[in-house]
C-alpha cells in the first residue's frame, strides 16, 4: 500500500544506525509456535493455528510505534513476523551491520519461544532514549520492554549464543540459492 510520509526527515529504517543503544521490543510475547517458521524449520512439524489477530492491539501498537518515529526517538524500526524476534534483530544488524546483545526479560515463555514465536503486533525499535519510550507506552497502555544493546560485530543472546554478522550474512545469502539448488 502507499503511504503518505508528511516529513521526510522523520522517516526510519530498518538497519541499527549507532552503537549503545536500547533495543526496545513493543507488544506482548506470549512465544506463539502455532503454524511458525521455526516449527516448519527447526521442527520439521507444521501444526497448530496460526496466532491470533487482535486488530485494536494492532492499531494501538501500530499507532504508538508511528509516534515514536515521528517524534524522533525510534532510530530504526522493524516489524515482528515470520521467524519472531531473532529473526527481526538478525535482519537490523545485518543491515545496519551492527551486532547486538539481547537478553530475555523475567518471563515464563521459554527462551526458544520467546526468541522464535510469532506473536503479532509486535515490533522491535532502537532508541538512545529508552526511559521516553516507556513512559509514553505506560501512558498509551503498550505494552514495551528494553530487551538489549546494539554493538559489536556479532549477535549475542543470553550471553551465551554468539554469531557474527558476518557469518549471519553469508548463512543468509547462501540459504535461497542452496534451497533452489535442492528442490
Amino acid at each position: 500500500g502507499l503511504v503518505l510520509v508528511e516529513d521526510i526527515d522523520r522517516i526510519t529504517g530498518l538497519a541499527f544506525t549507532a552503537t549503545d543503544q536500547s533495543i526496545v521490543v513493543i507488544g506482548d510475547t506470549t512465544g506463539w509456535l502455532g503454524s511458525s517458521a521455526y516449527l516448519a524449520e527447526i521442527e520439521n512439524r507444521n501444526e497448530g493455528a496460526p496466532p491470533p489477530v487482535d486488530l485494536v492491539l494492532e492499531r494501538r501498537n501500530g499507532d504508538f510505534v508511528r509516534g515514536c518515529i515521528h517524534d524522533g526517538s525510534a532510530t530504526a524500526c522493524h516489524d515482528v513476523s515470520d521467524g519472531g524476534l531473532i529473526v527481526a534483530i538478525a535482519e537490523m544488524a545485518m543491515a545496519g551491520n551492527i551486532g547486538a546483545s539481547i537478553a530475555m526479560p523475567d518471563s515464563s515463555v521459554p527462551l526458544h519461544a520467546w526468541l522464535f514465536g510469532e506473536d503479532q503486533a509486535r515490533y522491535v525499535i532502537t532508541t538512545e532514549n529508552p526511559d521516553k519510550i516507556l513512559k509514553e507506552a505506560v501512558k498509551s497502555d503498550v505494552s514495551a520492554a528494553v530487551i538489549g544493546r546494539t554493538g559489536g560485530a556479532s549477535l549475542t543472546v543470553q550471553s551465551a549464543y554468539t554469531i557474527s554478522i558476518e557469518k549471519l550474512r553469508t548463512t543468509h545469502e547462501a540459504w535461497l540459492p542452496g534451497y533452489m539448488t535442492m528442490s
